[in-house]
């Protein structure tokens, strides 16, 4: 509630504990301009016509980057405001009823990205198209992946034998396969990533590792996305085998106006399985092509030699 001249800011302990977040206890009894200073220009305009004409307003998800949890945050609001009426019938303040929709916005937007993912019609992709595909997908979510990379370990970045955290040969390389809302060639994503001058966490993916890495700083002009600054974080997370070292790793950059946290992390790691399968799925179908396409070849060698013999038993010697 906003009251008298000032707009005296008054709140219920519902609205204290779902909206107001750190703003408590400094907000009670301060203007609601200082209280909501970082959504003044979308809010003030309504509580105004509010106050000029007595007119109620209503917004349905409306979005709005509150400053209530130590950061500037995403977040979306189902609200009125109505007016406060004195003994005389004069507006002399405004009310708000509110609920938040900020989980529901945001884990409906990944859930659809990842029904995405699993939309490709084909029954059968090669690797690169199923990641050429799987990276189109992820462009259309740029509020939670400002940009994404996938790289794929070359061949011989591994030692013989089995895999374990030794393994990873220091003189290891990885190519770039897909990508999605950042352009080929910007200095955060080289075609070739070698071990000894890489500028993602190379050897800890190879491990098997995720790593948080901190961009403030480290790259110029990254892409923003769906946002007005570039992420200032990104996560690396493995690209696993069952029972064989990483295929790669996925690079996804993180929506700088949303916390890293359990739910965030799972999203992207779901990501990186939904690449890892059909990394699994392409290879195991182009082996099986192969193998065919060998016993193929050796049935008309057979049939070639047999030929070549029965040709010969029937053509009498001179």
């Amino acid at each position: 509630m906003a009251w008298g001249p000032e707009l005296t800011f008054f709140c219920n302990s519902a609205y204290r504990r779902d909206t107001l977040g750190q703003k408590y206890p400094w907000a009670l009894g301060r203007p609601a301009r200082e209280v909501w200073a970082e959504i003044w220009d979308d809010i003030g305009p309504r509580i105004q016509r509010v106050l000029s004409t007595g007119q109620a307003t209503w917004d349905a998800a409306l979005l709005l980057f509150l400053e209530r949890s130590g950061y500037r945050e995403e977040t979306y609001h189902t609200f009125s405001y109505s007016p406060l009426r004195d003994d005389f019938g004069h507006v002399v303040g405004m009310l708000c009823v509110v609920s938040e929709d900020t989980d529901r916005v945001i884990n409906e937007r990944r859930m659809a990205t990842l029904r995405d993912l699993g939309s490709d019609p084909s029954v059968v992709r090669t690797e690169q198209e199923m990641l050429t595909f799987a990276a189109a997908q992820l462009g259309h979510d740029p509020r939670d992946l400002p940009f994404t990379l996938t790289y794929l370990f070359d061949e011989g970045s591994f030692d013989e034998g089995s895999f374990d955290e030794g393994s990873f040969d220091g003189g290891g390389s990885a190519r770039l396969a897909a990508l999605s809302g950042i352009a080929v060639g910007h200095p955060a994503a080289p075609t070739m990533l070698a071990a000894d001058r890489s500028v993602w966490p190379l050897e800890q993916a190879a491990h098997g590792q995720s790593v948080l890495v901190e961009l403030d700083g480290l790259f110029r002009q990254l892409p923003t996305g769906d946002w007005p600054d570039p992420p200032a974080q990104a996560l690396v997370v493995p690209l696993l085998q069952q029972g064989g070292p990483p295929y790669g790793f996925l690079v996804a950059a993180l929506n700088r106006y949303r916390r890293l946290d359990e739910g965030y992390r799972g999203f992207v790691e779901l990501v990186a399985g939904h690449l890892a399968a059909g990394i699994a799925s392409a290879r195991s179908y182009q082996a099986q092509q192969q193998r065919a396409e060998e016993l193929a070849e050796l049935d008309r060698a057979k049939t070639t030699f047999f030929s070549n013999i029965s040709h010969e038993f029937r053509t009498p010697s001179r």
